[in-house]
């Protein structure tokens, strides 16, 4: 998904499926740490971007609050 997309979509989640959504990004760089290590991945921009995508639920996360 695009920067644009992300935040639009994550707007208008509640603070109950913005924690699924921040344990599903937490999982996948997991996986993709793992991958790497493994030497699976080709895409090292990927972890990036992952990293990107939960702080922004993080910080979605506690403006709800």
């Amino acid at each position: 998904m695009k920067t644009k997309d992300i935040k639009k979509n994550i707007k208008g989640k509640s603070a109950t499926e913005l924690n699924d959504l921040l344990a599903q990004k937490k999982v996948a760089l997991r996986d993709f740490r793992f991958g790497l290590a493994g030497s699976k991945s080709r895409n090292i921009k990927e972890g990036r971007g992952l990293k990107r995508d939960i702080a922004r639920v993080k910080t979605e996360l506690r403006s709800k609050k």
